[in-house]
């Protein structure tokens, strides 16, 4: 395709005033930003020109003063006289043609060519001078696009061929859109216009209106387009606002995206996370009616009666298969004798002996104190002596044992090992004197599992199966513990022996706190651990670590605690004997002393742990089958202990009224009738009434 045809400058207006009246033909540019191409109307109107193509050619501004006839370099132009005449000469480069008459010739009027439908209307303009340009095919660019530069001539404000203008102030163009132009080329073709998309553009801030302009009259020079730059993307020649433009719209894109995120976000939450049900606010629910089962035990609950507590027990003690019953019912809180049978009258307790040994354990010894085996080197180098400190509940084997927090004969071993081997074994049980089986005890109890020699040295009590409570126990505790230890250790055997004084400790185990060993041995009745405990009372306050040592600290205790023991007689601290006898106010009396509301008696603080050690009815220690049928009624509120030899059996404890009274009991037994089908649970129902009776 032709290039366009070049711009002609105002250089040609100066010489050419003689040829204003010529015919011409004006072309609009596609902006307003830019000034009109105008063309003589024959020459475009006569047959195309049969010279060679134009060329592109760098339009620049002639240099200050320049004069008519004197073109720019570059830039060819006709009708100016001189040496740069129609053929271009040798100033202006190579020409490119004329594009105008001759010179000398008029010049044409002034006229539009405006596009109509399919016709093209030619429409005169007032006359005006007008400047011929060779336009080559490049990206043009207003003046005020151009980098800084020196001012051109046409910058000039009063230029040698024309006078000063009268000052004139610019009007703001209004907006409007480009005018459709054509090239010369297409103007033959007679092509209807293309039309373009409209665009939408964002509107853009109105600049402050310019500074006064320069006193010209004509001032289209300002919007002259001028080439020379080399062809470049049309981006490069945008607007400053176009970047800024795509800029919002990215912002805009963006924020709408994030909005859509965080909406879908909020909706997934509230559909994965229970959907309306989820954020539903309701009004809070009326407080509940509570009524509790269990109700605290205190001192403001109803009394009962001596008369109300009588009429309950009369039926249930009235059975015959109790047989000689003796027992007490006492109010702790008011410290009122309720019940008596008997009450006086010293019969056998058998294994209910256990509260008096408990509670002269917790009245003598402190609570935390514990129950120490030791190893030491022996006089022989590699030899070392087992002393025996008292505890029955080591544990040969771990995982197995009948009583909680045992210490055991592995970490003992173990101690010891780290010290050096091993090549002898003695075992001193010198802490304890006396008979190692209590008087009117039977050998046969020991293969039966009730009891073992009371020795300061054994293994889970001396039982045999470590995990059977009631299982046969051996007939020499100490000497098979100390054969366990020498086993594990790697010596040959163990024997008897004593240790040296002040003799190097090698090892070291503790028990369990006593405490915990009062309840241990209340809960499953255990006769070693409670005759270990009573001769630890005798070392505490001073008496021989025997039978009968243990049975007059366990009296001396108690009575020094204001307890009455005159009719009191036994022989042991277990109650195994059968010739022990002791009446039933008696253990009324201790039970209500750890069961008072207050702690306004100083033994009640120290008691309070014996009425936790109680097996509870139904549901732990030698209780835990107990309390079916007609005595159901006391299952849970019943703690109590038991006691049962040939033809004795015997309870006693505490009880939670229906009211919330505590009361305290004690019922022992002589009967020849099936211990374990009649007169336990006729003992069981005895106790369960007092439960029921409320009895106010």
């Amino acid at each position: 395709m032709p290039d366009e045809p070049q711009w002609p400058t105002e250089d040609d207006d100066a010489g050419s005033v003689a040829a204003a009246s010529e015919s011409t033909v004006q072309v609009s540019r596609p902006s307003v930003d830019q000034p009109t191409m105008r063309f003589p109307l024959a020459a475009i109107l006569s047959a195309p020109s049969t010279q060679e193509p134009l060329r592109s050619s760098p339009v620049r501004s002639a240099p200050n003063g320049a004069g008519a006839g004197h073109s720019a370099s570059g830039v060819p132009t006709t009708g100016s006289g001189g040496s740069g005449g129609p053929s271009g000469g040798s100033a202006g480069g190579k020409s490119h043609g004329a594009i105008g008459p001759e010179v000398g010739q008029p010049r044409a009027t002034p006229v539009r060519i405006e596009p109509k439908n399919d016709q093209i209307r030619v429409v005169p303009r007032p006359e005006q001078k007008t400047t011929e340009l060779s336009v080559p095919n490049a990206k043009t660019a207003r003046v005020d696009q151009l980098p800084n530069s020196e001012p051109s001539w046409f910058d000039k404000t009063n230029r040698p061929d024309q006078q000063p203008a009268r000052p004139e102030q610019r009007q703001p163009r209004p907006e409007q859109r480009p005018e459709q132009t054509r090239r010369v080329d297409q103007l033959h073709r007679q092509e209807p216009p293309r039309q373009e998309q409209p665009r939408q553009e964002q509107p853009r801030p109105v600049p402050p209106p310019p500074p006064p302009a320069r006193q010209e009259s004509q001032p289209v020079h300002q919007d002259l387009p001028v080439t020379g730059y080399e062809e470049e993307p049309e981006d490069r020649l945008a607007t400053d606002d176009e970047p800024r433009k795509g800029r919002r719209s990215l912002v805009v894109v963006l924020s709408l995206l994030v909005v859509a995120a965080l909406a879908g976000a909020t909706i997934y939450a509230v559909e994965e996370f229970g959907g309306t049900k989820a954020i539903e606010t309701r009004p809070p629910a009326a407080p509940a009616n509570v009524q509790p089962l269990v109700k605290a035990a205190t001192a403001g609950a109803p009394a009962p009666t001596p008369a109300g507590v009588a009429q309950a027990l009369t039926g249930p003690a009235a059975n015959g298969v109790l047989g000689t019953l003796t027992g007490s019912v006492i109010d702790p809180a008011s410290g009122t004798a309720l019940w008596q049978q008997g009450d006086t009258t010293p019969a056998t307790p058998a294994s209910s002996l256990k509260i008096l040994t408990a509670a002269a354990a917790l009245l003598s010894l402190e609570k935390t104190d514990q129950l120490s085996t030791k190893v030491v080197q022996g006089a022989e180098p590699g030899t070392v002596v087992i002393i025996g400190g008292g505890d029955p509940t080591i544990s040969g084997a771990p995982g197995k044992s009948v009583y909680p927090g045992a210490a055991t004969l592995d970490d003992l071993v173990n101690q010891v090992k780290a010290k050096g081997p091993v090549t002898k074994v003695q075992f001193d049980l010198s802490r304890y004197t006396g008979e190692a089986l209590g008087p009117q005890w039977e050998t046969a109890d020991i293969a039966g599992g009730s009891v073992a020699p009371i020795v300061p040295f054994m293994l889970d009590g001396g039982r045999v199966d470590q995990s059977n409570v009631n299982g046969a126990r051996t007939a020499s505790p100490g000497q098979a513990a100390a054969d366990a230890f020498a086993q594990r250790i790697g010596a040959s055997g163990a024997t008897a022996g004593t240790a040296p004084a002040g003799a190097q400790v090698l090892g070291e185990i503790k028990s369990a706190p006593v405490e915990q060993l009062v309840d241990n041995m209340m809960q499953i009745s255990d006769n070693v651990l409670t005759e270990a405990i009573a001769r630890e009372i005798a070392i505490k306050t001073g008496n021989e670590a025997s039978f009968a040592g243990g049975v007059k600290a366990v009296r001396d205790v108690l009575t020094k605690n204001g307890f009455d023991l005159t009719t009191a007689n036994f022989v042991d601290g277990s109650g195994l004997s059968a010739s022990n006898k002791i009446p039933a106010k008696l253990l009324t009396e201790v039970l209500t002393a750890a069961a008072k509301p207050t702690l306004d008696d100083p033994r009640t603080a120290k008691l309070r742990p014996l009425l936790t050690a109680l097996p509870v009815a139904g549901g732990s220690g030698t209780l835990a089958g107990r309390y079916g049928g007609t005595a159901a009624q006391g299952k849970g509120w019943i703690r109590a202990k038991t006691g049962t030899l040939t033809g004795v059996n015997a309870l006693a404890g505490m009880v939670v009224d229906v009211d919330g009274r505590v009361l305290v009991f004690s019922f022992m037994s002589a009967s020849n009738a099936n211990a374990e089908r009649e007169v336990r649970p006729a003992l069981d129902v005895l106790a369960a009434a007092l439960r029921g009776c409320g009895c106010s």
